[in-house]
């Protein structure tokens, strides 16, 4: 398998994810569902047809028993003339029901992408620090050389070669921790993507600077966005609407409904007298009397349930509201944490190119260029940290935004910030 990009992973996901078919199954039978209850606006016709051999015995010992046979055949057509509002509450809670699957589909989609991006950026943040410490472990290797080297000629003592051993052995310890630690993030992003862990693929190599920019957007219009369309928000106002239409359906089972039809029938037989032609047409109505009150308990339920689903609706924008206040601030955390990552690694280089000097020179100790050199191993860790968790972050508000797009596209209004880091 070729090395995939982060449209690729999202792609791959959104084939893959058993929840996308899940919900898309969902969506089709909420519209199979609308499509059965408009029907109920049409009249019903029906074909009906009978008949069959039959013998009539007479009671006069002297008459014969006949043999005659005997066909029936019938046109009926059924319409609801009127029935106080139960066909369109049914029909208007199957429409918002397929609203509410629709709108679900959507989200779901989103939240696929976002646990793709989510695993391919850990992959990429646990991949970096992996090669961030054999960096170290390199670097390590060679002021243990170098340490070696002054000791033979008498320029350093035997405790600054054991000291850079030390330090060679911290170095492979991590690098050892960072390579367990790439393969679980591995794992995390097969999951994602909905393969097997062993199965073999690899991500594009991705190192360049953090396109790091500034959200134009305040956290108030980004919360009246998620609030007004942000899916599972407007699935749940949705569902709310249904159960108010239900309300309708089950009060109507309390007033009577009317009926209209027409039939034409058609009898065959060998007997002439039951030969013929009959036609009829009628009008009914259906008066609900007692039923042990059990149509006002179901009145009374469905009240209460649409209460619930409106109650679920009002948690559920609230929901939305805390989840962008909490991933606005993360992003601007973020933000300014890859900033901050970018000065401190330049500080560090500096500090190590200071004391890796010093100690060439001979006027520098072993400590400080260990010390510079831990320091910087720390500022690369941060630098790549920081880096995916910035990505990670702006997917976040998106989709608490209601704005993540099937590519992994952000959707949110950016302008340039402080330059990133590598």
């Amino acid at each position: 398998m070729a090395a995939l990009s982060l449209a690729d992973v999202i792609d791959v996901a959104l084939g893959n994810n058993p929840q996308t078919r899940i919900s898309w199954a969902q969506s089709r039978a909420a519209a199979a569902a609308y499509a059965s209850s408009r029907g109920r606006w049409l009249p019903s016709l029906q074909a009906d047809a009978s008949g069959g051999p039959a013998r009539a015995i007479s009671s006069n010992p002297a008459r014969v028993p006949a043999d005659r046979t005997t066909v029936s055949t019938s046109l009926s057509l059924q319409y609801l003339l009127f029935d106080f509002g139960a066909r369109g509450g049914t029909m208007a809670a199957a429409h918002e029901a397929l609203f509410a699957a629709d709108l679900t589909h959507n989200s779901t989609v989103q939240a696929v992408v976002l646990q793709a991006e989510g695993g391919y950026f850990g992959y990429q943040a646990a991949r970096g620090l992996r090669e961030a410490s054999l960096l170290s472990v390199k670097t390590a290797q060679t002021n243990l050389t170098a340490a070696e080297r002054r000791h033979d000629v008498g320029l350093a003592t035997i405790a600054d070669v054991l000291q850079a051993r030390t330090a060679l052995a911290q170095s492979q310890l991590a690098s050892q921790t960072a390579e367990g630690n790439t393969q679980a993030a591995r794992a995390q992003l097969a999951l994602a993507l909905g393969l097997s862990a062993n199965t073999q693929f690899d991500v594009v190599a991705d190192t360049g600077a953090t396109p790091l920019a500034v959200l134009a957007e305040n956290v108030d219009t980004l919360i009246a966005r998620a609030v007004q369309s942000r899916p599972d928000v407007m699935a749940a106002r949705a569902t709310a609407r249904q159960s108010a239409q239900l309300v309708r359906v089950v009060q109507s089972a309390l007033f009577p409904s009317f009926t209209m039809g027409a039939t034409r029938g058609q009898a065959f037989s060998n007997a002439t007298s039951l030969q013929g032609t009959t036609f009829a047409l009628t009008f009914g109505v259906t008066v609900p009397l007692f039923s042990g009150l059990s149509r006002e308990s179901d009145v009374a339920a469905a009240k209460e349930n649409s209460a619930v689903a409106a109650a679920r609706a009002e948690q559920s924008r609230l929901n939305a509201a805390a989840q962008v206040w909490t991933s606005y601030w993360a992003l601007q955390t973020a933000t300014q944490r890859v900033a901050t990552a970018g000065e401190l690694l330049a500080s560090a280089t500096q500090s190590e190119e200071v004391a890796r000097g010093r100690y060439a020179e001979g006027v520098g100790s072993i400590i400080d260029l260990l010390t510079a050199q831990s320091a910087l191993a720390d500022a690369r860790a941060q630098a790549i940290q920081s880096r995916w968790t910035w990505y990670f972050a702006l997917a976040q508000l998106a989709r608490d935004a209601g704005v993540l797009g099937t590519r992994g596209e952000p959707n949110l209004t950016l302008t340039p910030g402080p330059a990133g880091n590598k």
